[in-house]
Protein backbone atom coordinates (compact mmCIF):
# COMPACT_ATOMS: atom_id res chain seq x y z
CA UNK A 1 0.00 0.00 0.00
CA UNK A 2 1.47 3.44 -0.54
CA UNK A 3 -0.03 6.27 1.33
CA UNK A 4 -0.33 9.90 1.03
CA UNK A 5 -2.07 13.20 2.20
CA UNK A 6 -3.99 16.04 0.23
CA UNK A 7 -2.09 19.03 0.53
CA UNK A 8 -3.23 22.91 1.69
CA UNK A 9 -3.64 22.99 -2.46
CA UNK A 10 -6.22 20.49 -2.44
CA UNK A 11 -3.77 18.14 -4.20
CA UNK A 12 -3.77 14.19 -3.47
CA UNK A 13 0.02 13.97 -3.02
CA UNK A 14 1.98 10.88 -2.21
CA UNK A 15 6.03 9.98 -1.54
CA UNK A 16 8.00 7.01 -3.27
CA UNK A 17 11.59 6.69 -3.82
CA UNK A 18 13.53 6.91 -7.12
CA UNK A 19 16.26 5.58 -7.91
CA UNK A 20 19.49 7.79 -9.28
CA UNK A 21 22.15 6.26 -11.95
CA UNK A 22 24.42 5.00 -8.70
CA UNK A 23 21.18 3.04 -7.43
CA UNK A 24 20.64 5.26 -4.54
CA UNK A 25 17.34 6.74 -3.38
CA UNK A 26 15.79 9.98 -3.70
CA UNK A 27 12.18 10.40 -2.22
CA UNK A 28 10.05 12.62 -4.34
CA UNK A 29 6.83 13.95 -3.44
CA UNK A 30 4.28 14.03 -6.23
CA UNK A 31 0.60 15.09 -7.13
CA UNK A 32 -1.74 12.26 -8.45
CA UNK A 33 -3.20 13.61 -11.85
CA UNK A 34 -5.98 11.03 -13.09
CA UNK A 35 -5.35 13.61 -16.55
CA UNK A 36 -2.11 12.68 -17.28
CA UNK A 37 -1.93 8.95 -19.09
CA UNK A 38 1.97 9.10 -18.43
CA UNK A 39 3.70 7.52 -15.46
CA UNK A 40 5.68 10.73 -13.50
CA UNK A 41 7.06 14.23 -14.92
CA UNK A 42 9.99 15.10 -12.89
CA UNK A 43 11.74 18.70 -13.56
CA UNK A 44 14.41 19.33 -15.34
CA UNK A 45 16.65 19.81 -13.14
CA UNK A 46 15.84 16.98 -10.62
CA UNK A 47 16.23 14.58 -13.73
CA UNK A 48 19.64 15.97 -14.37
CA UNK A 49 20.68 15.58 -10.06
CA UNK A 50 19.46 11.87 -10.58
CA UNK A 51 21.65 11.72 -13.84
CA UNK A 52 18.83 9.82 -15.39
CA UNK A 53 19.59 8.73 -19.02
CA UNK A 54 17.79 10.43 -22.21
CA UNK A 55 15.67 7.99 -24.12
CA UNK A 56 13.49 10.45 -26.99
CA UNK A 57 11.82 13.23 -27.53
CA UNK A 58 8.48 13.03 -27.76
CA UNK A 59 4.91 15.28 -28.59
CA UNK A 60 2.80 15.59 -25.96
CA UNK A 61 -0.37 17.01 -25.19
CA UNK A 62 -1.27 19.14 -22.19
CA UNK A 63 -3.85 19.40 -19.87
CA UNK A 64 -4.86 22.73 -21.86
CA UNK A 65 -4.82 20.94 -25.22
CA UNK A 66 -1.52 22.78 -26.47
CA UNK A 67 1.12 20.37 -27.75
CA UNK A 68 4.59 20.50 -27.16
CA UNK A 69 7.54 18.72 -27.42
CA UNK A 70 9.12 16.48 -24.31
CA UNK A 71 11.92 15.01 -23.18
CA UNK A 72 11.71 11.14 -22.33
CA UNK A 73 14.22 10.00 -19.53
CA UNK A 74 14.31 6.14 -18.20
CA UNK A 75 13.83 5.83 -14.40
CA UNK A 76 13.33 2.85 -11.61
CA UNK A 77 11.00 4.18 -8.93
CA UNK A 78 10.02 1.76 -6.29
CA UNK A 79 6.43 1.74 -6.69
CA UNK A 80 4.72 -0.29 -3.60
CA UNK A 81 8.15 -1.69 -1.86
CA UNK A 82 9.11 -2.92 -5.59
CA UNK A 83 11.59 -1.86 -8.37
CA UNK A 84 9.75 -0.49 -11.36
CA UNK A 85 10.86 0.90 -15.09
CA UNK A 86 9.23 3.63 -16.30
CA UNK A 87 9.54 6.31 -18.10
CA UNK A 88 9.41 10.12 -17.37
CA UNK A 89 8.53 13.21 -18.43
CA UNK A 90 11.00 16.09 -18.46
CA UNK A 91 8.12 19.29 -17.46
CA UNK A 92 9.19 22.27 -15.06
CA UNK A 93 6.21 22.03 -12.67
CA UNK A 94 5.64 19.98 -9.51
CA UNK A 95 6.15 16.13 -10.00
CA UNK A 96 2.93 14.68 -11.37
CA UNK A 97 2.02 10.68 -11.03
CA UNK A 98 -0.04 9.71 -13.70
CA UNK A 99 -2.66 6.84 -15.26
CA UNK A 100 0.43 4.47 -16.32
CA UNK A 101 2.16 4.12 -13.27
CA UNK A 102 -1.38 4.31 -10.82
CA UNK A 103 -2.20 1.14 -13.24
CA UNK A 104 -3.82 -1.46 -11.39
CA UNK A 105 -4.28 0.06 -8.18
CA UNK A 106 -7.48 1.41 -6.36
CA UNK A 107 -6.95 4.92 -5.22
CA UNK A 108 -8.92 6.36 -2.26
CA UNK A 109 -9.27 10.24 -1.08
CA UNK A 110 -10.65 11.54 1.67
CA UNK A 111 -10.68 15.23 -0.07
CA UNK A 112 -10.13 17.40 2.77
CA UNK A 113 -7.21 19.29 3.91
CA UNK A 114 -4.34 16.59 5.10
CA UNK A 115 -7.11 14.21 4.28
CA UNK A 116 -5.77 10.53 3.91
CA UNK A 117 -4.52 9.42 0.31
CA UNK A 118 -4.04 5.33 -0.43
CA UNK A 119 -3.37 3.22 -3.54
CA UNK A 120 -3.96 -0.50 -3.29
CA UNK A 121 -2.59 -3.23 -5.56
CA UNK A 122 -5.87 -4.66 -7.60
CA UNK A 123 -6.58 -8.42 -6.51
Amino acid sequence: MILGVVNPQMEATIRFPVRDMAERTHEIEAVIDTGFNGSLTLPSAVITALGLPWRTRSLVILGNGAEDLCDIYAATVLWDGKPRNILVESADTDPLVGMALLYGYDIRIHVVESGRVSLERLP
